[in-house]
């Protein structure tokens, strides 16, 4: 049951970091994760600076990449995880419910069928996820990530935990 919780609260963390990137230049303001050839558009446009995309692409990155260290404390601090099976098998439950939300929430329903991610003057470059894209971040979700997890269970189980 705690797992679930931990997940639903990394969902809960990555809607909240895509509810603030939008709200001062709307979709414009994530448009680090959209394909260059969108960048490129809202650049012309002048929608957005290739300065901003860059800032806007660390913060996010930073905000992302303390998801990984958010997990494994989740695991070894608050549930007490102690060794490679059990640390590994509980971030890997968390970072599939988070990851699933974002390939079917985030991507599928929010990006790919409502407009609330619509840029103007883009739509020609729809759908911001091509299926090549795609199928990148699910590879990430679904292989990447657990590979990640199965390395930082490993180092911990290395230093006693």
């Amino acid at each position: 049951m705690i797992l679930l919780i931990e997940g639903t609260a990394m969902c809960f963390i990555l809607l909240i970091v895509c509810v603030v990137g939008i709200a001062d230049d709307g979709p414009a303001g994530l448009v680090c994760f959209y394909e260059k050839d969108v960048q490129d558009r809202v650049t012309e446009l002048g929608l957005i600076s290739r300065e901003k995309i860059r800032r806007n692409t660390a913060a996010a990155l930073a905000v992302i990449s303390s998801v990984l260290v958010l997990i494994p404390c989740m695991v070894y601090c608050v549930n007490g995880a102690r060794g490679f099976r059990q640390a590994f098998g509980q971030m890997l439950i968390i970072s599939l419910i988070s990851g699933i939300f974002d390939r079917i929430f985030i991507d599928w329903y929010w990006v790919g069928k409502t407009n609330a991610w619509n840029i103007p003057g883009t739509e020609d470059l729809k759908p911001y996820i091509p299926k090549k894209a795609l199928i990148r971040k699910w590879i990430g979700t679904l292989v990447f990530h657990p590979l990640l997890l199965a390395l930082t269970a490993w180092v911990m189980t290395l230093f006693g935990f």
